[in-house]
């Protein structure tokens, strides 16, 4: 052979091979090319890109140059694509199979929209795929079951609905990573899902619409360290024989759900047994459930490594076991909302580390212990709702972390302890539906950090109100109703600029009105009814925000401009919301909305002459009100004759 010969040869040679011999990375008949198109045929699915990410997809640079792609180390396969977060906005185009050397795809977080292309079956090679936070519809295509690499895989935070995937479970056995959340599956969880998933480690299906048992087959997934089943309608026992078999776990998620009891709803004990060896196990939530018995002495030998117990809003009855401190991890405790009796344990006082303690609407009795104090960094403490006597401890003084104190509704007594003010974090206090009495500490009205609100209502406290109020800069409610206050309303109460609502209603309170209370631009709704207040009403409250709503629907209804004086109204707000929406209401509802207005308007008016002889008392116009919340409300006694001779039958 000549030596032309052999170059045409070995160039033919090298050129059909090119093609047609098999080489790694490049299955027969796909190449860099064929990724290039599959690309390019998912960027023409895609009608929005705020962010231009894909602006440089283009044949002028090498494909594995563009944005989000890798490829293998020699650039001869599209081996990732990583899209995540670019808010991109059209559809998956199937095409996107083109990449068969695919082995990550993170499509999460975008608004993709349509359903999973069932040629995505045909990515032989991908490892992990994630569509998180988008709005994928349909159901998972049973082709996910020749993924047969597949170890990580997110579609939580969709529209996905249907059946679990059953392919997907028993045929992709490498899966470690199985996070269906946030869908609309329905259907039972695949019976023999831990079967053919032994390497599972996290397996996540809240909020969802399963139904029937947890399967007894999970126990075989020997290795899981989270599961999440919150949120569905699953029903029988806890899984304490499941349990038992995974000693790796970490995270045990089974809140609102119907599970039960063993023994007929009764008896605990099998349950946190099954636990008691769970040495890594960290959170613990089984809130919301039909949970019977009491709570079991064994909880005292948990040798776990446990920070957080929700068992809120069950059937457990009983005490609650003073060995409960034995849990030394402990951060949380959530027993609220259970049938709970007898005392606290001031045993728990000794949980060196616990954060928030929340035993609300129980029938617990007795005293707060005193030594709750000794939880430095107690954050959140919540006793509302239960029966409980005595002194509020001054002890609690000491809480310096706390943010949150709930003792409302219960039977307290004594006055307020002046050594909240250790309290220097608090951002809500309620206090409010006991039977505490005295003044209030210059020192408790005086947190100048409180953020949220501040009630002492419906108990027995008198005496001035504190000029320490106005240090609550940053407290947006303050309610002091239903009490024994009297003497004049603090002018420099103004001073808490960020209020939204105030309530003094129902005490003894005297004197004018201050005009200063008109400064308050954030303020919506002020409560003075049914105190000893005299005087006119300041003009300076036509700068009161919810002032400003009430005239703009006179405005709107009268079509004359119309400076509305603020009394109190209950439904302001509710008038602002009928007039945002009053293009949908029926004609009927949207006239008896018209008619109420048009009576605020004429009683605004009313409270406005100049003569005191032609405007209405306080107490008459409170009245007035309240024939019209109650008229709104359905009060079929109640008729729409004002009882200040205001005609809104004209109207009619």
């Amino acid at each position: 052979m000549d030596l032309w010969n052999k170059h045409i040869f070995l160039f033919l040679f090298l050129t059909i091979s090119r093609f047609v011999l098999p080489r790694e990375d490049q299955p027969k008949g796909h190449g860099i090319n064929t990724d290039l198109l599959g690309l390019l045929g998912f960027q023409k699915s895609i009608h929005f890109d705020p962010q231009n990410f894909l602006a440089n997809w283009n044949e002028t640079l090498h494909v594995c140059q563009w944005n989000g792609v890798s490829c293998s180390r020699n650039h001869k396969r599209v081996t990732g694509l990583n899209l995540k977060r670019k808010y991109l906005q059209g559809t998956i185009s199937p095409l996107l199979c083109n990449l068969s050397s695919l082995e990550q795809l993170d499509l999460s977080e975008n608004s993709l929209h349509g359903p999973i292309p069932t040629e995505f079956g045909a990515l032989a090679s991908l490892e992990e795929f994630s569509l998180r936070a988008n709005q994928i519809e349909d159901e998972v295509p049973e082709s996910f079951g020749h993924l047969k690499q597949l170890r990580f895989i997110d579609l939580s935070r969709n529209q996905l609905h249907g059946r679990l995937p059953l392919s997907l479970f028993y045929n992709c056995s490498a899966l470690m990573y199985v996070d269906l959340s946030d869908n609309m599956f329905i259907g039972f969880i695949p019976s023999q899902i831990g079967q053919y998933l032994n390497s599972l480690e996290t397996l996540r299906l809240y909020i969802n619409q399963l139904s029937g048992i947890i399967p007894a087959s999970l126990s075989n997934s020997s290795r899981l360290i989270e599961l999440d089943l919150e949120y569905n309608f699953l029903t029988g026992s806890l899984p304490s024989e499941i349990l038992q078999n995974m000693p790796l776990l970490e995270i045990l998620y089974l809140s609102g759900n119907s599970l039960e009891s063993h023994d007929a709803n009764t008896n605990l004990t099998p349950f946190f047994t099954s636990i008691a060896n769970l040495t890594h196990l960290r959170e613990l939530e089984l809130a919301g459930n039909l949970l019977g018995g009491e709570l079991p002495a064994v909880i005292s030998v948990l040798k776990t490594n446990l920070s957080e117990i929700h068992l809120e809003e069950n059937l457990i009855h009983g005490m609650i076991p003073p060995h409960i401190a034995n849990i030394s991890s402990l951060t949380l405790l959530n027993l609220s909302s259970n049938s709970l009796s007898g005392s606290i344990p001031s045993e728990i006082s000794l949980l060196p580390r616990l954060e928030r303690l929340c035993l609300s609407n129980n029938s617990l009795n007795g005293a707060v212990p005193d030594l709750l104090g000794d939880l430095s960094h107690l954050g959140l403490l919540d006793l509302s709702s239960n029966k409980l006597s005595g002194p509020i401890p001054a002890s609690l003084g000491n809480l310096t972390q706390l943010r949150m104190l709930f003792l409302h509704k219960n039977l307290l007594s004594g006055t307020i302890p002046s050594s909240l003010e250790g309290c220097i974090n608090l951002d809500i206090l309620d206090v409010s539906y006991n039977k505490l009495t005295g003044n209030i500490a210059a020192e408790v009205a005086g947190f100048r950090d409180m953020g949220i609100y501040l009630n002492m209502s419906n108990n027995f406290l008198r005496g001035k109100l504190p000029m320490e109020l106005s240090k609550m800069k940053m407290v947006r409610a303050i309610d002091l109703s239903s009490n024994n206050f009297s003497g004049n309303i603090p002018p420099n109460l103004s001073n808490c600029e960020a209020a939204e609502t105030i309530n003094l209603a129902n005490n003894s309170l005297q004197g004018k009105l201050p005009s200063s209370l008109g400064d308050l631009l954030n303020l919506q709704t002020l409560d003075l009814s049914h105190n000893l207040l005299s005087g006119e009403i300041p003009a300076s409250f036509r700068q009161s925000t919810s002032l400003l709503a009430v005239s703009r629907a006179a405005k709107l209804l009268s079509k004359k401009s119309i400076n509305i004086i603020f009394i109190f109204l209950q439904i302001s707000d509710l008038a602002c919301q009928y007039l945002k929406s009053a293009r949908e209401q029926i004609p009927e509802f949207r006239n008896m909305w018209e008619i109420v207005i048009v009576e605020l308007i004429e009683l605004g008016l009313l409270c406005t002459q100049d003569g005191p002889s032609s405007r209405p008392t306080m107490i008459d116009a409170a009245d007035d009100l309240d024939r019209l919340k109650r008229y709104l409300c359905g009060d079929n006694t109640m008729t729409i004759a004002s009882s200040l001779g205001i005609s809104s039958s004209a109207v009619m």
